[in-house]
């Protein structure tokens, strides 16, 4: 089962990365826990366990800007899920279509640093 191949820390949580599939735009890091999993993995919603509201949440459920499951991968060490996903609307809380949207840590930027 593909929860036991996974590396869940002491919270019983792993992060996911969420990428645009087509775009490979990051749009969000999220949580789950095994129940988001096995949830996200049986309805094709991405699903999320929330760590300040201490619930599960599916994204779009109440905003409408959707996830529909693509792909779901683990990295190398299985500590890490990224989530490829065909979103509708905006993915951040803030209404902006990705919680990346240009906010650049200050000294980060340099001709060495490449973006993908």
């Amino acid at each position: 089962m593909i929860p036991d191949l996974l590396r869940w820390n002491d919270s019983g949580l792993i992060c996911v990365v969420v990428q645009q599939y087509d775009s490979h735009e990051v749009l969000m890091v999220a949580w789950m826990d095994r129940t988001a999993l096995e949830r996200t993995l049986a309805t094709g919603r991405a699903t999320y366990w929330s760590r300040s509201r201490g619930e599960y949440w599916v994204k779009g459920e109440t905003s409408g800007n959707t996830q529909r499951v693509v792909e779901l991968r683990h990295d190398c060490d299985g500590d890490t899920l990224l989530l490829l996903v065909d979103q509708s609307g905006a993915a951040c809380h803030t209404g902006t279509r990705t919680c990346f949207d240009g906010r650049v840590v200050p000294g980060a930027s340099s001709s060495r640093a490449t973006a993908i």
